[in-house]
């Protein structure tokens, strides 16, 4: 990995700036690579500042030239990746009255379309009709360099589709609405959305979420299809603290508004049959209560954390009053298992669950309250469950997987407890689910808190610490990361490196307090852990010092910057996607749209010495040390990015080079034309993942990524 004089970075100017709050005083040099019309630039990047734009451009430059070498790699990793995808994938149909609703991709394309089938006879694998495109996005994007759908939702008598779209990358959406009699796009144009919303009964109402200046969904408001355009606010969420959705309950008979920040949360209920009603107040908020709620049977089931429940019980209302006074048990709290999420339905109701960091769904019937689960089988595993259309059913559909074994999509009877495979994910390229071995095992911590670890290797792997490791993490916002399956991470492991999730604390595998445990004044203990996982595996003798790569993303990337000022002679390199490295400068700044409803998580250093100091004490940007062994570190941006700004890790990428010029290297890849989740496009994305995967087998000197001499 030596440079040459045609490969040193770009360095960028100091121009220190000093910010004084809560007595507090420090400098930041790099300050100037924020444009303060960044509003501007999330709608359009073109008016991004020149100076600023000469130096990301230089930084991507940069990277060119570091790993250009590796092109013919990122193309053979690309062709890799892609093939292990059915390019004309489609989800199983999805029955909701007459129609059958359903997703496809046609071979070659980027994007998603949305069909419909007309349901002929409701057998055992549904009769059905002829397709009908509802939204073709692969016509929608072309010509255009980003399109992402937002959210998408038929109207309850199947004529209209209503559908979100964000063309930059900076989730501001366009709802159009569709005629899906006539196939006309409506005269009715929405902006400024957020990407959910809602139909009401009448087929004519449409609730939708709206974004301000800041970013921020804040509004709910409501347009009759074919009135001239006329919005009508339902409901303003006046704390900026608190971000706002819309939707349904499972019955359908219920607009929810859904309001709340990290651990507040309040819900509002409107009749879908009367859009006009003024909203209802559920349960007004209080500090620290979250709940939500939807509809099974005749009742309404409340998910709260009321009275110490922790991990949530569960409560019933009756449907004409659910307001609290008219809470009555239902379940009880166990402490230990998360209840996670409802679904609802005629005879049963859902529960998701988190037991021991694995998923558990835990059927209830209503006439009796008998309770089962449906068992599964691996050490580690992952499970999604959707209600689907429709109430009265019996079938709940859900999907399997492992880090292993591709997604199985069943639908389950909740009578008979009998399951039928509906899908199961190909391989075009090809997978052998034996050829890999799958381990669960626990790391002990700093404190001696057991963290979860989920390895995947293939078999021909030795576990004696020669082969590389690829290290993921996340722990942050309650967010548990799955042991599932991704077709992508088979590009590594099968060239000989063990792929490992380290569950740490700040999400919620092991229930709420695990999620608890990783915030606040108690932060430190997910970056912590995520280097004790590390040293584990070192101290089994499955790996070896500088033979770990680290990977995260978003606030991933948090914990992979944070684990790296740690202990920066433990990792051989460190991918960074999108990472909110500058944690104390972002949580200073009230105007950002994620900065208010995050004080709940990370403290509020414009209010309090303690959650200054406490920020700044692991921030990876204020903690960057000078003349360590840094190792080789990746940092990816969206310059329209309004979750973490583009100037987080490219003022982190600064600083690093500035105070250890002789480590890294250190490499900045900005996507100038997206956001968040970088591109939009499947294959796209597949790209950038390939440039990532590069990048690594670069820093840990594979074969296939060494430069020609």
């Amino acid at each position: 990995m030596t440079r040459t004089p045609s490969m040193d970075p770009p360095r960028a100017s100091r121009r220190p700036v000093s910010i004084t709050q809560v007595g507090r005083t420090r400098t930041d040099d790099f300050r100037w690579m924020k444009d303060d019309a960044w509003q501007e630039v999330l709608r359009d990047p073109s008016l991004l500042r020149a100076d600023i734009r000469e130096h990301l451009e230089a930084e991507n430059a940069h990277a060119r030239a570091l790993l250009g070498h590796t092109d013919a790699l990122q193309d053979h990793l690309f062709a890799e990746m892609r093939g292990r995808i059915r390019e004309d994938d489609s989800t199983p149909p999805l029955p909701d009255g007459a129609f059958a609703y359903y997703t496809r991709f046609r071979e070659g394309g980027q994007h998603p379309i949305l069909c419909r089938r007309p349901i002929i006879a409701r057998t055992a694998d549904l009769t059905l009709g002829d397709e009908q495109i509802l939204l073709d996005g692969d016509e929608e994007a072309r010509d255009r360099v980003f399109w992402s759908l937002g959210g998408a939702a038929h109207s309850p008598d199947h004529r209209l589709l209503a559908w979100a779209v964000d063309d930059a990358g900076s989730e501001y959406n366009t709802i159009r609405i569709k005629d899906l009699t006539t196939g006309a796009v409506l005269d009715d144009i929405i902006e400024s959305a957020a990407g959910s919303l809602a139909w009401a009964a009448d087929s004519r109402t449409l609730f939708w979420n709206f974004r301000d200046e800041n970013g921020r969904p804040t509004r709910v408001l409501r347009r009759t299809v074919g009135t001239g355009g006329v919005d009508i606010e339902v409901y303003a969420e006046p704390d900026p603290g608190f971000f706002l959705s819309v939707g349904k309950t499972d019955d359908g008979g219920h607009i929810v508004l859904s309001t709340g920040g990290h651990t507040t949360s309040e819900v509002w209920l409107i009749p879908a049959d009367r859009p006009d009603a003024p909203p209802l107040l559920v349960s007004q908020r209080e500090e620290g209560h979250e709940y939500d709620l939807t509809r099974a049977g005749d009742r309404f089931f409340i998910r709260t954390n009321q009275d110490g429940a922790v991990d949530f019980q569960i409560m019933q209302a009756p449907v004409a009053d659910p307001r609290r006074q008219n809470w009555r048990p239902c379940i009880p709290h166990r402490p230990g298992t998360l209840v996670e999420a409802l679904i609802g339905f005629r005879g049963f109701l859902v529960r998701q669950e988190m037991r021991d960091a694995l998923p558990v769904l835990t059927i209830r019937r209503l006439e009796d309250s008998e309770e089962h689960t449906i068992a599964q089988d691996e050490q580690a595993y992952a499970l999604g469950a959707s209600g689907g259309f429709e109430f009265d059913t019996t079938t709940l559909r859900f999907s399997y997987n492992s880090p292993s074994t591709p997604t199985t999509t069943f639908d389950y009877d909740m009578v008979t407890r009998t399951r039928v495979v509906r899908k199961v994910q190909e391989i075009p390229s090809g997978h052998d689910p034996s050829a890999y071995e799958v381990l669960r095992i626990e790391a002990p911590s700093h404190d001696g808190v057991k963290v979860p670890v989920t390895l995947l290797r293939h078999r021909s792997t030795p576990l004696d610490g020669t082969a590389p490791v690829l290290l993921y993490g996340y722990g942050s916002y309650g967010l548990s990361t799955p042991a599932d399956f991704r077709s992508t991470r088979l590009s590594l492991v099968d060239r000989g490196f063990i792929h490992v999730i380290g569950h740490v604390r700040g999400g919620m595998e092991r229930g709420y307090q695990w999620y608890l445990d990783g915030k606040l004044d108690s932060k430190a203990n997910t970056f912590l852990d995520l280097v004790a996982v590390a040293r584990d595996l070192v101290r089994r003798g499955w790996a070896r010092e500088r033979r770990i790569v680290i990977q995260g993303g978003s606030a991933g990337g948090l914990l992979v910057g944070a684990s790296v000022n740690i202990a920066p002679e433990l990792f051989g390199a460190v991918v960074a996607a999108v990472p909110f490295v500058d944690v104390l400068n972002t949580m200073s700044d009230s105007a950002l749209p994620l900065t208010p409803p995050e004080w709940p998580e990370w403290g509020n250093p414009l209010e309090s010495a303690p959650a200054h100091d406490a920020i700044l004490a692991w921030s990876p940007y204020d903690n960057v040390r000078e003349d360590a062994p840094y190792p080789p570190i990746l940092a990816t941006a969206g310059l329209t990015d309004p979750r973490v700004t583009y100037w987080e890790p490219a003022k982190w990428i600064a600083r690093l080079r500035h105070l250890n010029p002789h480590a890294g290297p250190f490499v900045l890849k900005t996507n100038m034309e997206a956001g968040h989740g970088g591109a939009s496009g499947r294959f796209d994305r597949l790209k950038e993942l390939a440039y990532e995967f590069a990048f690594v087998l670069w820093a840990m000197d594979h074969p296939e990524a060494r430069r020609p001499d």
